[in-house]
């Protein structure tokens, strides 16, 4: 595997013209998927806030950009869904979000709503001294408790002084509110109606009602994304159309 990408070759999730330049920046190992986009292509391909990667690392270099709570300075860092995005010096923030083709958009919230972040809780194991640790979709993890299970989704604390605590929790249950984050759904929200367990390595399939039209659908649980109990928990989702 070597440093460079060709724009030819990048995701389709990162929604980038294909012909400008022969290549891209290549997304560094670290949080989320190969389908994680570095800030690079957020900050100048996205954003329109640099021209070039020199202006990006100029940025970046003066601790202006901040993701879940930390300040970043690796030109080449992943983002990926529900990651925070935050510009304190121009006011401005935002979530990172997929559309219904599955491309990454950033929907612009308040500076209330970027001190919270929603995390996905993929397994749980035991590590030293007993203690029960969650394991992310992005790749990060936590000690806490052992009432969160997998397929959850925990709400967590970006603030410098309780970061990283838990401050709520949406149980993959029947009859709470989920986002599909893939296949031909993905961008809905919808409540989860029944959850069918297929034998085997066979993902188990969500049958989910989209309460906007009364339409029943089904996808596969690894495109489950916990939002809500009763309602979705953010308001703002700005991508359905």
């Amino acid at each position: 595997m070597g440093d460079h990408l060709k724009r030819l070759n990048a995701p389709d999730s990162w929604h980038v013209a294909k012909k400008t330049t022969k290549f891209i920046t290549k997304t560094a190992p670290g949080p989320h998927n190969a389908n994680a986009m570095p800030i690079t292509v957020w900050l100048r391909d996205h954003m329109g806030l640099a021209r070039n990667l020199k202006e990006v690392k100029q940025i970046l270099h003066q601790n202006d950009v901040i993701i879940n709570g930390k300040a970043c300075r690796d030109p080449k860092m992943g983002i990926g869904i529900f990651d925070i995005i935050a510009l304190p010096k121009i006011n401005k923030y935002y979530r990172i979000l997929r559309d219904k083709n599955g491309r990454h958009v950033s929907i612009p919230i308040d500076a209330e709503a970027a001190k919270t972040r929603l995390c996905k809780v993929m397994n749980k194991t035991t590590v030293a001294g007993g203690k029960v640790q969650l394991n992310m979709r992005d790749g990060s993890n936590l000690l806490a408790d052992n009432t969160y299970k997998p397929g959850d989704s925990i709400v967590l604390s970006l603030e410098p002084e309780t970061r990283f605590n838990v401050i709520d929790h949406y149980p993959f249950a029947v009859g709470n509110m989920a986002m599909i984050i893939g296949g031909k759904h993905s961008g809905k929200v919808a409540r989860i109606l029944n959850i069918v367990k297929v034998p085997g390595s066979v993902p188990n399939k969500i049958i989910l009602k989209d309460e906007a039209t009364d339409a029943t659908f089904d996808t596969i649980s690894p495109y489950i994304y916990m939002v809500g109990t009763t309602a979705p928990a953010i308001a703002k989702w700005g991508h359905e159309e």
